[in-house]
């Protein structure tokens, strides 16, 4: 074996778009980290498509997100129709701006953003990416890890602070750590059939979930001139039959599109809902798909695993940088797991509501949608996901562990451009301040409705505490001190 001793402070396994952002993350605030990929290249085929406000203030924090908003596809709606084509739900305002500052619902194509992702890892000196490398395998250290990495050299040994696993549904580090998942009881395999647009005319303009029961489809927008269509196998199938060429243009032909599309990719997945018991172990960590899988209705895949390095940046850089013990880190997974709970409950929710394929109980659900539709009680979008309730911040206080929205000004400068990375405490005394009068109107309206002089919001922008400035100074030091 070749070997050589190189530290680092952070080791992610894994060069997707979680392990990219959390590395970029972590790069920008002066760590030192090894990305090491296993694939030679950016899988070049569609796989997630959506991406919501929030994880697009991650990717502004990131600097991406207004190259980023080039390549993707707004829609105002997502639609839930029967078999006859009647609206069974519908969540409108999908293009509208959001909390996060951006519109709501964004069409992605993932080569695209993986691109621009990887384009700005370049820009950290900090940081630097392995493609074509393998972690064979790992083992604790006093004061970290010693991995052993693989590629066509041979393999060395790296020494790093902490592990992130990011690599995926089958996450090796995941298997590595012997930690099992709780599987939630939704399994069910859908063909994927990602088309390139020629004409877009031609396409619906809205995202579709057909709820029928002879083949529960679904039909969405992409971003870079793509289109997606979801056809779900049904018991008793067999999936090369279903997804042979064949089938593919039988399933396609009710949508009238034969020459506005050409087929890029088809690809069996099967749609699975799990989260990991333990996203923690001593210096290993698991985030995106390594912790927690969801069903795609809800669109919060990729969202959740960016959420994941967001939460978990500011904490490991606490840390790494001696301003916070260790024991931040246990509360990742407090803070963190409730949110992907409660998206995933909602993707399967909505999953339960499509995958109906026996003709009557289609017909008694579509009848309890036409009552709450004429009782104008179906909801017009996804609930409101739980804020954090334990972790790291100052409960008992108004708003926190609550989402911090970012307020646009009249010149169209966001909030988070002017005020920056790291945490910021706001006071009714700062409003006045050059870099703050641009908001002062809406962001006195926020401490209004929770009655607060002050507010000091996280990192990852979630409302750490609110009150007087002395009472949360000396709350956010009592993290560092690991007394919070």
């Amino acid at each position: 074996m070749q070997e050589s001793s190189t530290d680092y402070d952070v080791l992610v396994c894994g060069g997707g778009p979680t392990g990219v952002t959390l590395a970029i993350l972590l790069g920008q605030q002066g760590l030192s980290v090894l990305v090491v990929e296993k694939e030679a290249s950016i899988y070049p085929l569609p796989r997630a498509a959506h991406i919501d406000h929030e994880t697009m203030r991650v990717f502004q924090q990131v600097g991406i997100a207004d190259k980023l908003m080039e390549t993707c596809q707004l829609t105002d709606r997502y639609d839930f129709l029967n078999a006859k084509g009647k609206i069974l739900l519908r969540f409108d305002g999908s293009s509208a701006i959001g909390p996060g500052g951006w519109p709501i619902a964004n069409m992605i194509h993932q080569p695209a953003l993986e691109a621009v992702l990887r384009a700005q890892l370049e820009n950290c000196p900090t940081v630097e990416l392995r493609s074509s490398t393998e972690l064979k395998a790992y083992r604790d250290a006093a004061d970290g890890i010693v991995a052993t990495v693989a590629d066509a050299t041979g393999e060395r040994e790296v020494r790093a602070r902490y592990l992130v696993g990011a690599d995926g549904a089958r996450s090796p580090v995941r298997e590595a750590a012997a930690i099992e998942f709780d599987d939630l009881g939704f399994e069910e395999p859908w063909l994927v059939v990602d088309a390139i647009v020629i004409d877009r005319s031609r396409l619906p303009k809205v995202n579709l979930q057909i709820c029928d029961p002879a083949r529960p489809t679904t039909c969405v927008l992409m971003g870079e001139g793509r289109h997606r269509w979801e056809f779900m196998i049904k018991p008793g199938e067999d999936p090369d039959e279903v997804s042979s060429d064949a089938s593919i243009e039988r399933l396609l032909k009710p949508w009238n599109v034969e020459g506005a599309v050409t087929l890029e990719r088809k690809a069996v997945y099967t749609f699975r809902a799990r989260v990991a018991r333990s996203w923690r172990k001593a210096h290993v960590l698991l985030a995106g798909d390594a912790a927690h899988q969801t069903p795609p209705f809800a669109g919060q895949g990729l969202c959740s695993g960016i959420r994941d390095a967001a939460n978990l940046s500011w904490k490991l850089a606490q840390v790494v940088q001696g301003k916070a013990p260790s024991s931040l880190l246990d509360s990742y997974q407090p803070e963190r797991e409730p949110n992907v709970r409660a998206t995933i409950e909602m993707a399967i929710m909505m999953g339960r509501t499509v995958c109906i394929t026996n003709r009557f109980s289609a017909f008694i659900r579509d009848t309890k949608f036409r009552i709450a539709r004429a009782l104008n009680l179906t909801p017009d979008g996804p609930p409101a996901y739980p804020p954090i309730s334990r972790g790291a911040i100052m409960a008992g206080t108004a708003a926190a562990g609550s989402y911090f929205p970012q307020f646009i000004a009249d010149d169209g400068t966001r909030l988070d451009d002017r005020l920056g990375t790291g945490h910021w405490l706001i006071s009714r005394q700062d409003l006045s301040e050059p870099q703050l009068a641009p908001f002062a109107a809406p962001l006195g309206r926020w401490l209004d409705r929770h009655g607060a002089d002050a507010v000091l919001v996280r990192p990852d922008r979630y409302v750490f505490g609110t009150g007087s400035r002395e009472q949360l100074q000396t709350s956010w030091r009592s993290v560092a001190d690991g007394k919070a």
